[in-house]
């Protein structure tokens, strides 16, 4: 459902207003022997009239300013290009979609374009990405197909109708941690949204977010989290009281909250004067006293039960009704012809939507007798016929009452005839519903042996549409028939390992490493090692690695098992193949065996003409261990050439992440970031950007950030944030995300710097990520000047015993841990740093630069001045902005108290200026506070700080110069009171003045005044 474009506000506000055109009830004089409420003439004494027609639903849109108002200062925020997201919360039956239609028709108005989508009533199972299918299926009929740019293939998992032939239902091969295909998908859909909101302001609508699908919530997520469209405002509605302990969306909700541009608003019960007003609308009079009362005890002021009391029961009084809510919702229901009725009745199990095709089918009646009973149920507002064709039940709390009345036997026998149906008609459905909705409804039916089959089919479904959680779910569905199906084996034609093995690889492939976990457990638990060691061995090879993707062990003790089964096995490639995979586990663990069981898989593959299985093996060894990093390049461009020669693209992109990797090392931050670029196009052409892919995104950004372009690094980095696995797999990331952001004095910093941090509670990481943590709580530290918590952090940093063995990783700790005892005069601890220092190699720029700023820290006296000065100097041959810049403001202090004022006036503006390129606050707000400290005069550039305002914070500025409070802010540019303070704080942080007189004193020195006016 759709409100088209702002040329046709007309046909927007039929979509979004209440159902119109009720057809006038049968002459509404009372009975004989009707009494209304309070009495003979009462109705007339209070000025409710004798003889009403009760509408169904309400037209007016009582007690919600305040949601209104935030929803529109959300789409003032969005047209300003801030990504904007509103979760709208509340009870079953409270208002949300009658609040949203009041919203579209007023975002609509104002020349914004509203699409809708709805969640199914399928469970966690069902339909993926249902609600985004309902919308892009909007802009289809309004765009035509061009709108998707020549990616209408890439498109058809979502729209079928865009021609792509679905892949046959076979279940997917194990394939790289990750769910790619459906990345890319993910990817195609923002940039859709964005060409969308180019044109016009975006309003997307995801209703009954409760009912989402783990798909649904993951591109909601990447939409909030990562890709960030702008001009699109995202509003999602939800019951609350559907989320009970245990619903997926709980935790989902709270991850929302964390993402920067999301706001909740929770929609409360009306008091009873908004009972009162709703009354009033409905009964086209003012209603007595004794009926609010009555009506709001009963309700006690949701909306939508206020308009079914009012409605189901008497039209004139609003008399009592049945106690309980299915009663409540079945009164209505109760009054039509039994004909209709059973018709709903069939129609409540085919769910909430229904074509009228279907339901033909299935029912069995004329076609005559068919259109009465529907035409019944939509006169009485039961059911509401939709443009397209197909019905719908005008609340699903209907169908859901409707449904719960159906008889156990009745219950299976229509969803039988359901599943029947769909299968031999998958037509009778929206394209690529059937699998989905033939399981669901086999399984509703009790139909085990039926259901078993169905669900694997729709499993393979789910993963031709890169819904490898729903293919999980589903798969695990099968597991529970299982044990009901005597022939199961005979019926899927697999055992029951097999299956296991097949949900296992679709958890894996989704990221669900826990779930996982938990099924190579049931998969060793059942396979015989004895007769079947090589598929024991697969087992614990993925346990293994899934132990250390979750932080929870090495796995070590699961690979050695894995190996010594598989060595025993029978020859051949399979098990040349999982020797491969063994050693590229092992690589991170024992570099040593690694090398062993890669020569034993090598010496097999040579005898079966197998090395191509050997590649990936052999890129893991070239780049771990110690490495002769410039030879390691030409081998690894061999090894690229025959994984392309080969067709083997998951390889040929993991040499592209190492190769990025080895350039970053030795210096060449340039080649570096085109060879990661290069190699993430590379990753999207064959699909899998969101595994092997990612890597290269943050490699990237470590490129990016050592050649000082930030802003690009941390548009990589959201890019990046998109990928959200589990585990350890997205920690790089993050870890490079959190310290850019507090070099920059980011509002979020602290924030992502606990995430990042809170990796380290985890029982095992491997090295190369746990010392960049230990680096970054330091850093940390230092920033908010907590020299306790720097002290104990860099103290558990040099005890980490892989240090010495990683140089790479090793320096910035150590430069870190050196800058902490200088800072606080530890000399137990520069010991510690000194020590470790001596004996770590420095064989590039970086190491090299980081061993100088060491020795410098380090230095006493006056060796400091010439340890600064080639600290200095090594960072400059490094190349990095950042550390230079940090280095030259301690230099600077160095020489101020040596006497040296020219030298100390040019390291001081060199700092300021690699600050404001960089947009590092703190490192300019330093080096200000140095030149005032030592007397130097415009060597920290008074303009500098009006160059680091964003455009935001300097309309910001412009109006703390007017004397506009943070409130009067927060009104003139749309956003919240909250946001105009955090606006206001790093204004004054970033300008080095102490209040908001001295801001705004400074923005008429700059000038800043004269510029265009802040939008009103």
């Amino acid at each position: 459902m759709t409100a088209p474009s702002a040329a046709a506000t007309s046909s927007a506000a039929a979509t979004f207003a209440a159902p119109a055109g009720v057809p006038a009830r049968p002459d509404p004089t009372p009975p004989p022997g009707h009494r209304p409420i309070g009495g003979v003439g009462a109705a007339a004494r209070h000025g409710m009239l004798e003889h009403v027609t009760v509408r169904a639903a309400s037209s007016v849109l009582v007690g919600r300013h305040r949601e209104t108002t935030a929803l529109r200062h959300a789409l003032g925020r969005a047209r300003a290009g801030e990504p904007t997201t509103v979760l709208v919360g509340g009870e079953a039956g409270v208002g949300k979609t009658r609040l949203l239609e009041e919203f579209a028709g007023w975002a609509t108005d104002g020349a914004a374009r509203v699409l809708v989508g709805q969640c199914l009533e399928l469970g966690e199972a069902g339909l993926p990405f249902a609600p985004f299918a309902a919308a892009l299926r909007a802009v289809l009929r309004a765009d035509g197909p061009e709108v998707f740019a020549g990616y209408e293939a890439e498109f058809a998992p979502l729209l079928p109708e865009l021609g792509r032939t679905s892949v046959a239902l076979a279940a997917p091969r194990a394939a790289a941690l990750s769910d790619a295909p459906r990345g890319y998908l993910f990817d195609l859909v923002a940039e859709l949204f964005q060409r969308l909101a180019d044109a016009r302001p975006l309003v997307l609508i995801i209703e009954d977010l409760h009912w989402a699908d783990r798909s649904t919530r993951d591109l909601i997520g990447f939409l909030v989290r990562a890709a960030r469209p702008g001009r699109l405002l995202l509003v999602c509605t939800y019951r609350t009281d559907e989320l009970q302990r245990g619903h997926p969306l709980r935790p989902f909700l709270a991850e929302l909250d964390r993402a920067r541009g999301v706001e909740r608003v929770e929609l409360g019960r009306l008091d009873r004067d908004g009972t009162a007003a709703i009354l009033a609308d409905l009964l086209g009079a003012e209603p007595l006293a004794r009926a609010v009362d009555d009506v709001h005890d009963r309700t006690q002021g949701n909306p939508f039960f206020i308009e079914e009391l009012a409605v189901a029961g008497d039209p004139i009084g609003c008399a009592a009704l049945p106690e309980t809510l299915r009663d409540l919702l079945l009164a209505r229901v109760d009054r039509l012809p039994e004909p209709a009725q059973r018709v709903l009745r069939i129609a409540a199990a085919g769910g909430t939507r229904f074509a009228h095709d279907l339901l033909a089918e299935v029912a069995g009646l004329p076609e005559a007798e068919l259109e009465d009973a529907l035409r019944a149920a939509v006169a009485a507002q039961l059911v509401v016929a939709n443009p397209d064709g197909d019905y719908e039940f005008r609340h699903a709390l209907v169908r859901e009452a409707v449904h719960d009345e159906l008889l156990p036997g009745e219950h299976a026998r229509l969803h039988a005839r359901f599943a029947a149906a769909i299968e031999a008609q998958p037509h009778l459905v929206a394209a690529g519903r059937a699998p989905a909705e033939i399981a669901h409804h086999w399984y509703a039916a009790h139909d085990h042996p039926r259901a078993l089959v169905a669900a694997r089919a729709a499993a393979c479904a789910a993963a031709d549409r890169y819904a490898y959680a729903e293919q999980r779910r589903l798969l695990e569905r099968a597991l529970e028939l299982w044990e009901l199906v005597p022939d199961a084996a005979d019926l899927l034609g697999m055992d029951h390992l097999a299956l296991l093995e097949q949900t296992l690889d679709a958890a894996v492939t989704a990221g669900d490493f826990s779930r996982a976990i938990t099924l190579t457990r049931a998969g060793l638990a059942e396979v015989d090692a004895d007769a079947a060691p090589l598929r024991a061995a697969r087992l614990l090879d993925q346990r293994g690695r899934l132990m250390a993707l979750l932080g929870k062990s090495d796995g070590s003790g699961e690979l050695d098992e894995a190996y010594r089964l598989a060595a025993g096995g029978p020859p051949g490639v399979e098990r040349v193949r999982l020797l491969a995979d063994i050693a590229t586990h092992l690589v991170k663990i024992d570099p040593k065996k690694a090398a062993r069981v890669a020569a034993e898989a090598a010496a097999d593959a040579e005898a079966l003409g197998e090395q191509v299985a050997l590649l990936s093996t052999r890129i893991a060894l070239l780049c771990h261990g110690e490495r002769d990093l410039t030879g390691g390049l030409a081998e690894l461009g061999q090894a690229a050439a025959a994984a392309r020669a080969a067709g083997d693209a998951p390889t040929l992109v993991l040499a592209m992440v190492f190769e990025s990797d080895m350039l970053c090392e030795l210096g060449r931050y340039a080649e570096s970031a085109q060879a990661a670029e290069a190699g993430a196009v590379e990753a999207r052409r064959v699909g899998i950007s969101r595994s092997t892919g990612a890597y290269l995104l943050s490699n990237r950004a470590e490129a990016l950030i050592a050649l000082g372009r930030w802003d690009e690094a941390e548009a990589v980095c959201a890019e990046a944030a998109r990928i959200d696995l589990s585990g350890v797999t997205g920690l790089h990331w993050l870890q490079l995300g959190a310290g850019l952001r507090l070099a920059r004095a980011h509002p979020g910093a602290d924030e992502l710097v606990d995430r990042a941090l809170t990796f380290l509670n985890r029982p095992y990481l491997w090295p190369n990520h746990r010392l960049p943590l230990h680096e970054l709580a330091i850093e940390a530290a230092l920033a908010a000047d907590d020299k306790v918590e720097a002290v104990r952090a860099a103290r558990v940093a040099v005890a980490d015993e892989s240090l010495p063995q990683l140089p790479r990783e090793g320096w910035p700790v150590l430069s870190a841990a050196a800058r902490t005892a200088a800072r606080v005069g530890d000399r137990e601890l520069a010991a510690a740093v000194a020590t470790l220092a001596a004996d770590l190699p420095a064989r590039h720029p970086a190491a090299r630069a980081h061993a100088a700023q060491v020795s410098a820290l380090l230095a006493v006296g006056d060796q400091a001045l010439p340890a600064w000065r080639a600290a200095v100097d090594a960072w400059r041959a490094d190349g990095q902005p950042y550390p230079l810049g940090r280095a030259l403001l301690t230099l600077a202090e160095v020489t101020a108290a040596a006497g040296e004022r020219d030298e100390t006036a040019a390291a001081v503006t060199e700092a300021t200026e690699i600050g404001r390129r960089l947009g590092a606050a703190p490192l300019v707000e330093a080096a200000s506070t140095l030149a005032r400290r030592v007397g130097l005069r415009g060597a920290a550039g008074g303009g500098a700080g009006a160059d680091l305002l964003t455009a935001r914070e300097r309309e910001v500025l412009r109006l703390v110069a007017e004397g506009h409070s943070n409130s009067r802010i927060a009104e003139r540019l749309f956003i919240s009171p909250k946001t105009a303070s955090v606006h206001v704080s790093r204004i004054i942080a970033k300008l080095g003045v102490s209040n908001r007189v001295e801001a705004a004193a400074l923005a008429h020195r700059l000038g800043l005044l004269t510029e265009a006016a802040a939008p009103r």
